[in-house]
């Protein structure tokens, strides 16, 4: 490969990785401000519902996990992360099997009248742990759970995002050695 084009490969690797690094400065920002809205939102759960009304005694004798992350590889070749909730589906779980069950729930018409009804079956979604605290649980638990949950998913974004830095700058010294420049001190 010719100089030059090496070069212009170069300067679009270092825009790209720049372009990354600013991403993953903001996203970190976000991430410790939603961290910080959960823990002072949890604090002002604590301080209406009292000290003893929101901690480890009333955690559920069994937990249910309320995500699970999922690693996948991009086309490149570069794991992605993404945060989803126990029993919800991606895109590509999904098949015609699902879809055909689903329509034909929504069929008109077709309801059983008479002969004897089947117990409801057990939902495989988990318990929502607020029930833990109370029926009516303060709106500023609610708010610390969505805070921590978006937190959840900007930390999976920011992981991906360090997998596609760490791939960039790999690339960005392969380069460099091919043109027998010397790396910079970072």
């Amino acid at each position: 490969m010719a100089a030059p084009d090496l070069r212009a490969q170069l300067d679009s690797l270092l825009l790209q990785l720049f372009r990354d690094l600013e991403e993953l400065e903001a996203k970190r920002a976000v991430l410790n401000a939603r961290v910080e809205e959960g823990w002072l939102s949890l604090a002002k759960a604590r301080y209406a519902m009292g000290a003893k009304s929101v901690g480890p005694l009333q955690y559920a004798s069994r937990m249910e996990p309320q995500a699970c992350v999922h690693v996948s590889e991009a086309q490149d070749g570069l794991q992605e992360f993404r945060v989803v909730r126990p029993g919800a589906q991606t895109p590509e779980e999904v098949g015609p099997r699902e879809a055909a069950s689903f329509s034909l729930s929504l069929l008109p018409g077709l309801r059983r009248r008479k002969g004897p009804t089947r117990p409801p079956e057990p939902s495989e979604a988990p318990q929502d742990p607020l029930n833990w605290f109370g029926i009516l649980v303060p709106h500023s638990l609610r708010q610390a759970q969505a805070s921590f949950w978006d937190g959840l998913q900007l930390a999976a974004d920011i992981a991906s995002l360090q997998n596609r830095i760490e791939w960039g700058r790999s690339q960005l010294q392969g380069l460099q050695e091919k043109l027998k420049l010397e790396p910079r001190a970072a």
